[in-house]
């Protein structure tokens, strides 16, 4: 539902001195919604701790019940008695994702190999984002769309009585288009192949293997990397699955405590995912006192605990390669780099304006509001920084209903004396639930005007 003027809830934030403390952060997104598709299409039960219980993810659980899956609650873990490979059922109703654009891609893919109907709807936010590059490949398989101008929901998709297996050069760095291939390819005969010039988060690829599935990862002396995955395979549950720590959530706290004078902060169990650490090794190319402690590996993924301090920031031009690993951190790395001496440059940035809102434009209107020099360009952005801060803050954030645009921005009023108020943070429970108390608790100065 479109938020509107009365159902808002704006929040606002200012400083309060240095933050402190021990936390954590919800479990990793991208993880969660993929534990929840692979243990409802795997035989046998899984049971998963550390899920990220936000409005995306749950969204996705529920079109795996609607698909046959049993999905409990028991204590603080999740229990997920999976169907079978091949085995899902036709859903009675629409699939609403709500704002979960990775769980539609991604269902979308899991679904489009099967010979039933099944019809995809979300917010007003998720409307407006594309799906085609999905659809193609699905198209290519076999699978038909009704779908209104521009391939959006809401969409109905239906697979063929026997799934066509493809080689798939994805034409963009995007993991969603990657795992909803392969995702298909499970109920495909045969060999489904994506071929990926520049590798994406890797996540789909592991936790197959993981359940059970039969993938091979090569990469040729160009640095291109072939998957190969054998369809009609078995899958079965884990019994023990867990998710670590969001390194995209990591980021807020992380940016707070750099950013706010007098900070010491250690965050625990973060994703180190190679693919997914773009945003620290930026960070630390700037001069961020990020500490990498108790180095360990959990579900299969490298994980660590960050202590991170209150640091003296310098500008950098970001590479642009790097943007397929961080690219839901700009936004945050952007309040960062307002508190850099120099001009950070930051390239490459396209699919920002195909986020939950035109992330570049949201995040330029905020600088705007809150006194920050900043240049936007189609696919870039510069910001020129004062470490002192100097005259930031005063404004008020648009969010377009996309909860990073909030939380960056009530980040940036951690460090102003003048606060930054974000018009609506109802979304942030999409992906953060926790962000608010996890803030204060480690001392920020976090209000909600209403409450």
């Amino acid at each position: 539902m479109q938020a509107t003027a009365t159902a808002r809830r704006p929040i606002s934030a200012r400083k309060a001195g240095g933050l402190s403390g021990r936390t954590t952060v919800p479990g990793d997104k991208s993880i969660s919604h993929r534990a929840f598709l692979f243990g409802g299409i795997a035989a046998g039960t899984t049971r998963i701790t550390g899920l990220l219980e936000g409005e995306d993810v749950i969204a996705t659980g529920n079109a795996m019940r609607a698909m046959g899956a049993l999905i409990t609650k028991e204590g603080g873990a999740w229990v997920v008695q999976g169907v079978g490979n091949g085995c899902l059922l036709e859903p009675e109703g629409v699939l609403d994702f709500g704002n979960a654009g990775t769980g539609a891609r991604l269902t979308m893919g899991l679904v489009g190999s099967y010979d039933f109907a099944s019809t995809f709807v979300g917010d007003a936010s998720l409307s407006k984002r594309p799906m085609g590059r999905v659809l193609d490949p699905l198209r290519l398989m076999g699978t038909q769309v009704v779908a209104r101008s521009g391939d959006r929901l809401p969409l109905s998709i239906r697979g063929p009585r026997v799934a066509a297996p493809i080689e798939y050069r994805v034409p963009m760095a995007s993991a969603q288009v990657k795992s909803a291939v392969l995702l298909a390819g499970l109920n495909a005969p045969g060999i489904t192949t994506v071929v990926e010039p520049v590798m994406t988060r890797d996540h789909t690829e592991k936790m197959l293997r993981g359940f059970g599935a039969t993938i091979a990862v090569e990469t040729d002396a160009a640095g291109v990397r072939h998957i190969r995955l054998e369809g009609q395979g078995q899958l079965a549950g884990v019994a023990d699955f867990v998710v670590p720590g969001d390194p995209s959530s990591a980021g807020f706290p992380i940016v707070a405590a750099l950013i706010v004078p007098g900070s010491d902060v250690t965050i625990e169990n973060v994703l180190m995912n190679p693919t997914r650490t773009g945003l620290i090794e930026t960070l630390l190319e700037m001069g961020a006192a990020i500490e990498v402690l108790n180095r360990r590996v959990a579900g299969g993924e490298d994980v660590a605990d960050l202590n991170v301090r209150h640091s003296e920031l310098t500008a950098i031009e970001v590479p642009e390669a790097r943007a397929p690993s961080m690219i839901d951190e700009y936004p945050v790395l952007a309040i960062a780099a307002a508190f850099a001496k120099g001009t950070t440059v930051m390239r490459g940035l396209d699919e920002l304006r195909v986020k939950e809102s035109d992330r570049l434009a949201a995040v330029a209107a905020g600088l705007a509001a809150n006194g920050i020099a900043h240049e936007e360009g189609a696919d870039w952005l510069t910001v020129t920084g004062d470490p002192e801060g100097r005259g930031y803050g005063g404004g008020t954030v648009a969010t377009h209903l996309d909860h990073r645009i909030a939380m960056s921005f009530l980040v940036l009023g951690m460090a102003c004396e003048t606060a930054v108020s974000v018009d609506d943070g109802r979304m942030i429970a999409t992906s953060f639930p926790e962000f608010t108390g996890m803030m204060t608790g480690l001392g920020a100065d976090i209000e909600t005007p209403e409450a």
